[in-house]
């Protein structure tokens, strides 16, 4: 086992998940997306991509693999990566993920929240702009309405509360990007410490 640290990060879609993961690769972090799968298996299914499709896809995977799915079905690949650096494993989803990787992991998971209050988020999601060059579909544009059912899917469904509620360090993302890199910053400074103790 190395002790290359697994940095999940869980938000509601909009926190600004992705920039701190983006900044965590500038930092020579691995990368894996946890609902990557979801993105991959609509493709390979021939779908539409939509909510309701990744809906029927996320809810699919768990049924399957139970509530901890993304997690279970990435642990292969956070190990691969994790023997050549730590890794941000981005969008941590549901409870049953978190206690999963706890358990495997231990003092090698770092959990990282972000935090931003509906309205922040969901006028952010409804200004992004699909990107030709974003194959994965990391930062797509959902509508106010979507944004909020989307919410109270991974709320209700899979408690997407708990790993927040319990992680190690919780960024609050509510003011320009300059100011939230900021906050970034100060998170990989704090984890500079905390890797090396």
């Amino acid at each position: 086992m190395t002790d290359n640290k697994l940095v999940a990060v869980v938000g509601m879609c909009g926190s600004g998940k992705s920039v701190l993961s983006d900044a965590l690769v500038a930092e020579n972090f691995g990368y894996l997306r946890f609902g990557q799968i979801v993105m991959d298996e609509i493709k390979k299914k021939n779908l539409e991509v939509s909510e309701s499709n990744e809906r029927i896809i996320r809810e699919g995977f768990r049924k399957e693999y139970g509530m901890g799915a993304f997690a279970v079905l990435n642990i292969p690949k956070f190990d691969e990566l994790l023997q050549q650096s730590h890794v941000v494993g981005d969008g941590l989803y549901s409870w049953d993920e978190y206690k999963i990787l706890k358990e495997k992991y231990g003092d090698n998971l770092i959990v990282v929240a972000v935090y931003a209050p509906p309205p922040m988020r969901y006028e952010r999601l409804e200004k992004r702009f699909s990107d030709a060059s974003d194959t994965a579909l990391r930062n797509r544009g959902f509508s106010r309405e979507a944004a909020a059912a989307r919410d109270i899917a991974e709320i209700e469904n899979i408690a997407k509360g708990g790993p927040i509620a319990m992680a190690d360090y919780t960024i609050l993302n509510i003011g320009t990007m300059e100011e939230y890199r900021e906050q970034i910053k100060k998170f990989i400074d704090w984890l500079k410490k905390y890797g090396n103790n």
